[in-house]
Order: structure tokens, then sequence, then C-alpha cells
């Protein structure tokens, strides 16, 4: 059986079960056509399918080249995109293969000598690869920037522009995200021929469930102890952000030393923790998982019940980024913010047009309190 007939049986079993989200239907087709593209759609929208299944199309699995490189800031969305790909690929003659840093590089090397057709990685480990000349960058076709705003910030730029020239001179760049910023934009047009630009909006979404924003007021101090309180609610699958690896640290052996029921996910744990966390954490052996923006950009767990922001976001586009973890497929959701005094007025900015609940930790329970949100947000004018 021919890849594009498996292609047609997958849809027909697959789709039957899940409506064609509107990023799919104008990414797919313009993808198909070579076009290069810089697109924008809400978390949870669909993104991963769409840039995914036209590149299932346009590599052949016969050839012994690595002609498509998937790259992501984190390990934790390079691994989710390998298990998406591997799901499709089943009884084709399509490879791919996983280039990320804290992996034995030596097996990736191995792995390399196969001619993966796909590679997916972060920048860093592909750099390097790149560097001792096992990935050939040449023969790479398609290249996918998923997270792109983060890929073509400052952080990572000139990496990421290093292994576009060196790929080959017909190649098809794709940047995607959540959140296409102007400046973003005008960096990946210097890396693009004549991209088009694809932009989804919420409005266009199918109608998913109901998310709640809301906030608790607590002092800095007290932050930790309404997180584990939290922690125990009953039901509760909660997404937990801080704004960085330090604080974070101190938060896991407070919560921990008091029995919480959380884990921890960050950039400079093992890739086998790292791992295992997660694995625990779809599994529901803990409720809580505390992560940093970079460990958890891009991740998708099904039945998350709460995103919990500990630390006030410092940008929009992270508030959006992080907040879109739950709500997804319909169900309903909550995103909770731990709101200090000296946060209020960031807080009124990142959530201005956005309805706010406030409510109160009070014995144990999470309670609806003034119903007014901060800021006034919901005043008529």
């Amino acid at each position: 059986m021919s890849f594009l007939e498996k292609m047609d049986d997958v849809f027909k079993s697959k789709w039957s079960f899940q409506q064609e989200m509107p990023i799919q239907t104008k990414l797919i087709p313009e993808m198909l056509a070579g076009r290069d593209i810089v697109a924008e759609s809400p978390t949870g929208s669909g993104k991963t399918l769409a840039f995914v299944l036209p590149i299932l199309q346009l590599v052949d699995g016969d050839k012994k080249q690595t002609q498509a490189l998937i790259i992501t800031p984190s390990q934790e969305l390079s691994m989710q995109i390998v298990n998406v790909i591997r799901e499709w690929v089943q009884g084709t003659s399509i490879t791919v293969t996983q280039l990320i840093g804290g992996a034995n590089m030596q097996r990736q090397i191995e792995h390399l000598k196969k001619k993966p057709t796909i590679v997916v990685g972060t920048p860093g480990r592909l750099a390097e690869l790149v560097k001792v000349k096992k990935l050939k960058m040449y023969d790479i076709r398609h290249i996918v920037l998923d997270e792109g705003d983060q890929l073509l910030s400052r952080d990572h730029r000139v990496v990421v522009k290093n292994m576009i020239d060196a790929a080959n001179p017909d190649r098809q760049v794709i940047a995607v995200s959540a959140t296409i910023t102007e400046e973003i934009e005008l960096v990946a047009n210097k890396f693009m021929i004549d991209p088009i630009r694809i932009q989804v909006g919420a409005e266009e979404m199918p109608k998913s469930g109901k998310v709640i924003h809301s906030f608790v007021k607590a002092d800095v101090r007290d932050k930790t102890d309404v997180l584990r309180g939290i922690s125990h609610l009953k039901g509760l699958r909660a997404l937990a952000f801080i704004n960085n690896v330090d604080q974070l640290r101190m938060k896991e052996m407070k919560l921990k030393y008091n029995e919480a029921p959380v884990a921890v996910l960050h950039s400079d744990m093992k890739k086998f923790e790292r791992q295992q966390t997660l694995e625990s954490f779809r599994k529901g052996d803990t409720r809580v998982l505390i992560a940093t923006d970079l460990a958890a950009r891009g991740l998708d767990i099904e039945g998350l019940t709460h995103v919990i922001h500990v630390d006030v976001p410092h940008t929009i586009e992270q508030y959006l980024h992080r907040s879109g973890r739950t709500g997804r497929a319909g169900a309903d959701g909550e995103v909770l913010t731990l709101l200090s005094y000296a946060e209020e007025r960031d807080y009124r900015k990142l959530t201005k047009g956005i309805k706010t609940v406030q409510k109160v930790w009070y014995k144990g329970q999470l309670l609806e309190g003034n119903s007014k949100t901060v800021g006034n947000n919901n005043k008529k004018k």
C-alpha cells in the first residue's frame, strides 16, 4: 500500500472522531504547494498535525536521505512531535529520529547513519551534529520552526539562521506559533522567499470548553502555602508556572517537605528525569506539575483542569502560551493567578479585555470571592 493510500485510510479512521481545525485547512494546502509560511494560531488549535501531515506527503521514505527538519525549543516538545509522527507513519517507509540535548550523542550519530527521513530536535544539539558533519543539511528541503517566536528570538536566532542557510537552496521554511510579533515576522521574512502569512484568530476556532480566568490575592511569602493547599484539591490536575529555575527549586523543597503531591520540570534536569516526571504526571501520580516556560512550551497534556500562574508572566505572549494548556479539545478549564500586590498592575495589562474572577483560598477551598475584576476590566465605559 502506498503512503497516500494509507493516508486516505488513516484520515477515514482518525478524522471521523475529530473536526478539521482552521489552521489545518489554511496551512496544509500552502505547504503542499511549497510555499514559505509564517503561521499564527492559538494554543491547542491543531498546529502540530497542520505541519506534520503535509511533511509526510512531501517526503519520500524510499530515499535514503534526511529530507525534513523540525526544530523545537524544548526536549519535551520534540518528544511529543516524534510520538505524533510515529503514530502516523506506521506501516510506511518514512522514519523519524529525535536529536535533543541530554541524550547520548554517539547513539544519535548511529541513528543518523541510517538516514532517517525526518529529524526533530532542539537547536543546541542540532548545531553540534551539523558542526561535526553528521547531520547533512544540504539534503534537507523542508524546515519547520515550531514555537517559531521563541526559535527566532535573540537566544536562538543565529543558530537557526545558520542551519537554514546550510540547507538545500530550494528549501521550504515554515514558522508556526500561537504568537507572532512584528519583530519575529520581520526576522522570519529574512530567512524565507515570498512567505505567505496565515493567521487564525480565537473567533475562528470551533466552540470549545469554557475557560475561567481567575485570581487569588496572596502575599509573595504565602504563595507556596496556597499552592500546597490547592495541590490537594480533589480532581485537580494543574500545570503551575514559575518565572525562573531558582524560585522553582526553592518552592520544590518546601512543597516536598510538606508532602504536597507535586513534581517539577525545568531545563536543568536530565532527559531521563524529565521523561519520568512527565510520564508520572500524565498517569496521575502527581496532581501539580510545576515548570518554567522553557520546559513546558508547547506541551499538550490531556485533562488539565487548571493552569496556575504562581508568578505573573512578563508578557502577554507568555500569558497566552501558558493559559492555552487548559481548556483544550472541548474541555472546561481554569487559569488561576496567585496575585501579589506588586503584580496587580502587570496583571491588569495582561488580562485587558478578559473577564477575570476574584477567588479566595479559605479553609482548604477555592471559593469565588469578589466578583469584580482587578482593575475593573468589566465596568461599562
